[in-house]
């Protein structure tokens, strides 16, 4: 028997890991050589190279991933060693309660976890995923897999780790509101809302967000037929029964939003961000979702027993880009393409 999901989370295919975070292909400076150093409250700064790094004894670590953007990969193996390893040669001292893993990418990307969590969670430095060197998409060559949390706390290229007497917030924690405990089984994915409420009632009237950061909006049950929400970042956003025909969130980020059972006929999201959006119960009559990103989207339950959703209505003139659609999971792919009668 397959073990639970958190929450709203979807089985991924089981040949994929689906590509997120950020997505350069490679990280900066690839062809310089790579070391990992630990410094800040250490009684013993120190640097390792790569080479010094895969001489260390190496273990197998299952672990399960579950992203953020409401998808699942259980049972992921990867091979490395715990960070406590590195931690030892390196003394922490007693000031020392937080650590940031710091990444080499072009935009120097971080996260952070207190020092007691991590060692209470044992993260792992991995160097391999399924027997396999690790490709530079997924973090290659070497990366941190933080268990039992989101996977955006799980840091691709992993190049510094700092040890800290308070904590600084990471990237996504920063700007993109991602939740800094990030566990999956309480659906810790944003912290809050970052707009009064008297300023969203202002805005819903006007029906122009077009490049705003509304994050948590709450448009549920509105009328907002030809909302311009262009380039808009509308993460974890409510449009729950809310009537969008016509709507344009063409290029905006709708990830982890709330657009069930909406009237979004005719709508555009072309090249939108729509990872981990809800669509059940939609009227999707007509919308174009040409180039949309729908990793961990929703359309269908995933479950038979989930009898309080209802599927999305899709037809004939929606419109998806096929390969987008391979990203979504099984069950959602297989719902979509008979809808579409292809």
């Amino acid at each position: 028997m397959s073990k639970p999901l958190p929450p709203n989370q979807q089985l991924a295919a089981a040949d994929k890991w689906p590509l997120v975070g950020e997505k350069a292909s490679d990280p900066s400076r690839m062809d310089e050589p790579w070391h990992v150093s630990i410094g800040g409250l250490v009684a013993q700064p120190k640097e390792w190279s790569l080479e010094d790094l895969e001489k260390l004894p190496q273990e197998q670590r299952v672990i399960d991933i579950h992203c953020v953007t409401r998808w699942s990969k259980p049972g992921a193996t990867f091979t490395g060693f715990s960070l406590k390893t590195l931690l030892d040669q390196c003394q922490p001292l007693p000031e020392a309660r937080f650590l940031s893993f710091i990444a080499r990418s072009d935009q120097g990307h971080n996260t952070s976890l207190p020092l007691d969590e991590a060692l209470e969670l044992d993260v792992f430095i991995a160097l391999n995923y399924e027997g396999q060197p690790l490709q530079p998409e997924h973090g290659g060559p070497i990366r941190t897999v933080v268990p039992k949390k989101y996977f955006y706390k799980s840091l691709k290229w992993l190049e510094k780790i700092e040890l800290l007497a308070d904590d600084h917030l990471g990237t996504w924690e920063k700007d993109s509101g991602y939740h800094n405990v990030a566990d999956p089984w309480k659906e810790q994915r944003y912290i809050i809302p970052n707009i009064q409420k008297s300023e969203q009632l202002k805005l819903i009237g006007q029906r122009n967000f077009e490049g705003l950061d509304l994050l948590g909006i709450d448009a549920k049950g509105r009328d907002l037929p030809e909302l311009n929400a262009k380039t808009a970042l509308l993460r974890d956003s409510h449009f729950e029964n809310t009537n969008l025909e016509n709507a344009c969130f063409d290029k905006a980020n709708l990830s982890n939003a709330h657009l069930d059972h909406a009237n979004l006929k005719n709508a555009t999201f072309l090249d939108a961000d729509c990872e981990g959006a809800d669509f059940r119960g939609a009227d999707l009559s007509g919308t174009d979702f040409t180039g949309a990103s729908l990793f961990g989207a929703t359309f269908t339950p995933e479950n038979a027993e989930d009898k309080n959703q209802q599927s999305a209505i899709i037809d004939t003139n929606t419109k998806f880009t096929d390969k987008k659609l391979k990203d979504l999971t099984p069950i959602q792919y297989d719902y979509v393409k008979q809808q579409l009668g292809v």
